[in-house]
């Protein structure tokens, strides 16, 4: 059962941050609205990790125990997907019924090149995005073994005509955590607010 979670999780792995068309058909089928939220809960998927936080503390898996998070790679200069994303989520958490308790929102970057500690705080104080929200970021090994523990992806793409000189092709799944820091289930790209709400309510009721 692990290693077939793991296959399709990997045919998921690259999504470019702006065109999600170049997503693989074999996300449709893998979950979003089409498959039941309950049914996606798979083994030594977010493993253990050692990161930095936006206040530039360094911080492990271990303090996200207390309640459930939702984890997301992506990186600050990414133009679209991820601040769409990250609206998504917030927009998801206000629809949850008030006797639930929202879960926390995990920003992991993919580009520590350019998210420093400083550039995640700046980032995450966009006013459309979740109020509880962490940043991570950290050395490229130690990104690359976080993205590595939620069997997720990133490269680096060099885009010399741009202002940017590059960007970062990146997975887009969204990952629900429990307390424990097991996967309960996880959301694609075009899972909508109402769907993740739902899906939310579900399993934190």
């Amino acid at each position: 059962m692990e290693q077939k979670a793991l296959h399709w999780l990997a045919l998921l792995l690259l999504a470019a941050c702006t065109d999600p068309a170049v997503q693989p058909a074999a996300e449709e089928s893998a979950g979003g609205a089409v498959a039941s939220c309950a049914t996606r809960a798979y083994d030594h998927i977010g493993g253990p990790f050692e990161l930095i936080d936006q206040t530039g503390a360094a911080i492990t898996q271990d303090a996200f125990k207390d309640r459930p998070s939702l984890v997301f790679f992506g990186f600050t200069y990414c133009p679209d997907i991820c601040p769409a994303t990250l609206v998504t989520i917030e927009r998801a958490l206000q629809r949850l019924p008030d006797n639930i308790a929202p879960p926390r929102t995990v920003l992991i970057s993919v580009d520590p090149e350019r998210d420093t500690p400083e550039a995640m705080a700046d980032y995450l104080q966009t006013p459309v995005f979740p109020d509880d929200i962490t940043g991570l970021t950290g050395s490229i090994d130690a990104i690359r073994a976080a993205a590595d523990a939620f069997s997720a992806g990133f490269t680096k793409v060099e885009t010399p005509a741009s202002l940017a000189d590059y960007t970062m092709d990146h997975s887009t799944i969204i990952y629900l955590m429990d307390e424990d820091w097991s996967l309960k289930t996880f959301f694609t790209h075009d899972a909508t607010a109402e769907d993740i709400a739902t899906c939310l309510a579900e399993h934190l009721s």
